[in-house]
Formats: C-alpha cells, sequence, structure tokens
C-alpha cells in the first residue's frame, strides 16, 4: 500500500452549533436566511427532517448543514427534449442548441434541439463499462466555436485493472465521428474495481482543464486520496494536450504528481465554475457527508481522516490512517453536507437570464434522492437556503447544465432515460 507524503492528524476540535429542529416535511417550506449567509434565521425550517446516520457529529458553523428551506415560487415548466437515451453520463449543451450525451455504455450521441436523437459517433475510445464504469463526462474545448475538439473521461481497461482516463478528438463537420483522437491523461495507478471513478470535467478561465478523481471506494486505496504519489481522490489541473502547467501546487516536491490541484476527496462527480471564476465540487460520502467545497490550489479536503458520517454498516469511517473526525487541523472544512445525503452527480452554477430569481444558484443532481437541489448563498460564500426541484418526478438525475439560451438541461440515470428543458 502507498504511504500518505501529505497528512495532518491532529484533531481540530470544531465549533459546535446543533442544528435547527425540523418539523416540515420533505418538500420546500418557508424559511428565510440572513444575508451574511452563516447566521440561521429564526424561521428557518430545514427541509430534512429525517435523523442524521452520524447523529452525534455537530456541523463546524451554523447552516453548514440542513439550511434552510427556501421558496423562489419561480414558474417554470419542464420538457421532455427527448427520450430513450441508455443511461447518460453526461450532457453538454453545443453552441447550436443541440447536445452532446454520453451513454454509459460507450456511446456518444448528438440530440438535436428538436429532441432527434442521433446515431452514435464514432472514433470514441473503448470503455469498460462493469459497475460505475464506461463513457462517463463530455466537455467542449474552451474554442469548440473555431476548434471542434471536444473532451472525455472514460474507464479505461489496463493491464491489472482499469483507471480513469481522458481522451480529446476533433468533431468532424457533419457530427458524424471523431478524428485525430489522443488520450492525453492517464489517472495512476491502475486498480481492479469497477467502483469511485470520479470523472467530471470543467475548464477554468484560466484555460486549465480541471478534472475530478474518485478514491476507487476500496480501504485499500483510501489512504492514496492523502498520497502526492496517487492520482486517487485529488483534482487535477492539466493543460488542454493534458501536460501539467508549472504553477500546480506539488510540482518539483519529492514523488509528487504535478497534475494534483487539491487533495482529500473521496468520490467527485460534480464539478462547476460560478461567476466569479472559482471552482466548487461536490462528492459522494459514505452513509452521511455528501459534500459542497469551494476549491483552492493545494489544499486538503480530508478523506478518509476527515469526514461527516459514517460507514455504510453504521460504523465509524475508518482507514489504515485511523478513524475519521469531522474536523482536523491543516484541513478544509466543507462549505455544505448532506446527512442523509443526497448522492450528488452533476452540477451547474446559474448565470443565465431566463430565471433572474436563480441567479447564482448552484443547482446539484440527486440520484438516490431523485431531484434536482437548488443551493443559494450569501456574501460570505456559506449556503443560505436549500431547495427541492423536480422531486415529484421520482428520477435520479445524473447531469444538470445550463444551455445558452438560459435554460437548464437535466439527464436522468436509467436504461430509458430522458432530457429534461427547464424554462419559464
Amino acid at each position: 500500500m502507498r504511504l500518505p507524503i501529505v497528512l495532518a492528524a491532529t484533531l481540530l476540535v470544531a465549533a459546535c452549533s446543533s442544528t435547527a429542529t425540523t418539523t416540515g416535511d420533505d418538500s420546500p417550506s418557508p424559511g428565510t436566511a440572513e444575508a451574511g449567509g452563516g447566521a440561521v434565521a429564526a424561521d428557518c425550517t430545514p427541509l430534512e427532517t429525517r435523523g442524521a446516520n452520524a447523529s452525534a457529529q455537530q456541523p463546524a458553523f451554523e447552516g453548514q448543514t440542513r439550511g434552510c428551506g427556501v421558496r423562489s415560487n419561480v414558474a417554470h415548466t419542464v420538457t421532455v427534449v427527448a427520450r430513450g437515451l441508455a443511461k447518460p453520463w453526461s450532457v453538454e449543451p453545443l453552441p447550436t442548441g443541440d447536445f452532446l450525451v454520453t451513454e454509459k455504455g460507450g456511446t456518444l450521441r448528438i440530440v438535436s434541439v428538436a429532441g432527434q436523437v442521433g446515431a452514435p459517433i464514432t472514433g470514441v475510445t473503448p470503455v469498460d463499462a462493469r459497475g460505475q464504469g464506461g463513457l462517463l463526462d463530455v466537455a467542449l474545448s474552451p474554442g469548440f466555436a473555431s476548434d471542434r475538439t471536444i473532451y472525455w473521461t472514460f474507464t479505461e481497461a489496463r493491464t491489472g485493472g482499469n483507471g480513469t482516463s481522458v481522451a480529446r478528438g476533433t468533431l468532424t463537420a457533419d457530427r458524424t465521428r471523431l478524428e485525430n483522437v489522443q488520450v492525453i491523461l492517464r489517472t495512476q495507478p491502475t486498480y481492479n474495481n469497477n467502483m469511485h471513478y470520479g470523472s467530471r470535467l470543467a475548464f477554468g478561465r484560466d484555460g486549465m482543464l480541471y478534472v475530478t478523481m474518485g478514491e476507487r471506494s476500496d480501504v485499500a486505496t483510501r489512504p492514496q486520496a492523502q498520497a502526492l504519489d496517487s492520482h486517487l481522490g485529488k483534482i487535477l489541473r492539466v493543460r488542454p494536450d493534458g501536460t501539467a502547467p508549472p504553477d500546480n501546487p506539488f510540482v518539483g516536491q519529492n514523488r509528487a504528481l504535478p497534475e494534483i490541484w487539491s487533495i482529500g476527496h473521496r468520490n467527485i462527480q460534480a464539478a462547476t465554475f460560478d461567476d466569479q471564476g472559482r471552482l466548487w465540487s461536490i462528492e459522494h460520502g459514505t452513509r452521511g457527508g455528501d459534500e459542497v467545497n469551494r476549491i483552492e490550489r493545494g489544499k486538503n479536503y480530508g478523506w478518509p481522516v476527515q469526514g461527516y458520517g459514517v460507514e455504510y454498516s453504521g460504523q465509524p469511517i475508518r482507514s489504515a490512517l485511523g478513524d475519521a473526525a469531522p474536523a482536523r487541523t491543516g484541513m478544509e472544512q466543507p462549505v455544505y453536507f448532506w446527512d442523509p445525503v443526497i448522492a450528488p452527480s452533476g452540477a451547474a452554477w446559474y448565470t443565465g437570464t431566463l430565471f433572474p430569481a436563480w441567479r447564482n444558484s448552484l443547482f446539484v443532481g440527486g440520484l438516490a434522492s431523485t431531484r434536482l437541489v437548488r443551493l443559494t448563498f450569501g456574501a460570505n460564500g456559506r449556503v443560505t437556503g436549500e431547495e427541492h426541484l423536480l422531486a415529484d418526478r421520482g428520477k435520479r438525475i445524473r447531469d444538470v447544465k445550463q444551455g445558452p439560451d438560459g435554460a437548464l438541461y437535466a439527464v436522468t440515470d436509467e436504461s430509458d432515460a430522458v432530457l429534461w428543458r427547464i424554462a419559464p
């Protein structure tokens, strides 16, 4: 087993403040929060009414979990753009109004704005689609309008197991195939299981590509989230050709992989940039402990020695590095966490004009929770409210994106899935 290179192990005594008592049901309820974002108003009613899995744990600050239920009272319609998609993992709006959609089994398609589901695009790399693997995220090059380049993540079969890899290729003018396909990043190490591949892609204002990685789930691999000689449990930052820029935080450190941007993550399946160019990630916890994090250069987000929630067995979170605690020195607290979890996948920071009341909200797809979660923020960057949308439809939401028209688009996670348009 690899030993961690970086680990802060001294327990930090967190500021303890109890969560508000909940009395409502699991639907939006009236409530407000003070403009600062951290203080919870007296009439705050959280949406979550179930008991926490880790009931003895206390949040580090008020409003870190079970935020005030809010209602935006925004009239909106949900239109089915397309049906019959086979376990889509990502939707990426094109400048034309059409969509690129990945299907987990290895198919990349274009869905037209009119809802026509296109034939598979040829040239996609082969995938290992067992378990949580397959063809996963897809993103457009920042210069897509002129270079027609797209990027995608996939589970690549390798000698001794598999791993998350990133490829890029040029979409032909007739949009039927990919040319000049290259695998630009093969995350290391290879491991033999079928879980926790992470896999969201996001381009920053700096022109760099940010790639989220899982720690492959097994207790044996968990410590690698704290190890700089492993990509597991990290966010990576690379140039568009897959090489590491020299200003990454761990470049030149002994045994450190130069692509690493942040460490201490479990399984990040949602990442997005806000209107100020800040990176937000949302990662899966165990039983309790789904996290929203604002990612900063070189920071440590704790896993597996810091985390909320408990093991699926109900026992404390454990690894070769010891039992986890809700807070440790030198490690970043999540901006927000859910216990019980929502099972987050896909996120969009809304900047459009179709929904003025939703501007600067973070939308997060919920799998097990079968809803679209909207979070509001105060001036200090903390969550001030939580709203649940589409819960009545009972669908696992795998990805959500803002389209060039300002509408939101979401794909559901099932064998006969749908693409939704959410608009006024």
